[in-house]
């Protein structure tokens, strides 16, 4: 099985509504502004599963077949792009009370596109008959076969996130303003922080009667 998508999601911050949390809504007088790619949006999606299960002997190589046959193999390679994420500031640079919905100035929602990712996964099983009713599976399976480092920036329940900024406050108070205050940027503003999982590999034994 074979499957390619290409796709553009476009909300306006739905997402942003999480059960217990503040909402992200940069400016609540401004919804509309929050209008951008979905968190969910991946642009390009490719999927490609197979499944092996080859019997080449039959009755007349009884022993060849008992070592060969029953064998069964499949694998799933998945590839896809990067998934868009916010530039955020910490600090709450719009003095709203809510340290989680700034981003830097001139910087949309959901603007930045983070790494892509690409894994395989390998399963590989062996069946023994032990009776006409019982039946015996080894089992052995490998997620990220080929160990790809699949970065990713922070995530949070509501996307992707990068705190790129830090708003900086002084003690000096005009009406509800600070001043001075300034954008502290640090020296690698987005890059990846976190990974998904390594290879990873499981053995198991299954008795099917």
């Amino acid at each position: 099985m074979l499957s390619y998508t290409f796709a553009h999601a476009i909300d306006d911050g739905q997402d942003a509504l999480v059960a217990g949390r503040p909402a992200t809504v940069q400016n609540s007088y401004a919804p509309n502004s929050e209008k951008g790619p979905s968190v969910t949006d991946q642009r390009q999606r490719f999927v490609f599963s197979c499944v092996l299960a080859p019997r080449p002997f039959h009755r007349d190589h009884e022993w060849l077949a008992k070592l060969f046959n029953n064998w069964k193999a499949s694998s799933v390679v998945t590839v896809g792009s990067g998934r868009p994420f916010s530039a955020t500031v910490t600090g709450d640079a719009n003095q709203d009370g809510n340290n989680t919905n700034d981003r830097l100035p001139g910087a949309s929602r959901n603007s930045l596109v983070g790494p892509d990712y690409a894994t395989t996964d390998l399963r590989l099983t062996r069946r023994l008959y032990l009776g006409d009713r019982v039946k015996l599976e080894l089992v052995v399976e490998s997620f990220n076969l080929l160990n790809r480092d699949n970065q990713r920036v922070l995530i949070t329940p509501d996307g992707f996130q990068s705190n790129s900024a830090q708003f900086i406050q002084t003690s000096k108070r005009i009406g509800i303003n600070d001043f001075p205050v300034q954008y502290r940027v640090p020296s690698h503003p987005l890059r990846a922080t976190d990974a998904y999982a390594p290879r990873q590999i499981q053995t198991a034994l299954k008795l099917i009667f």
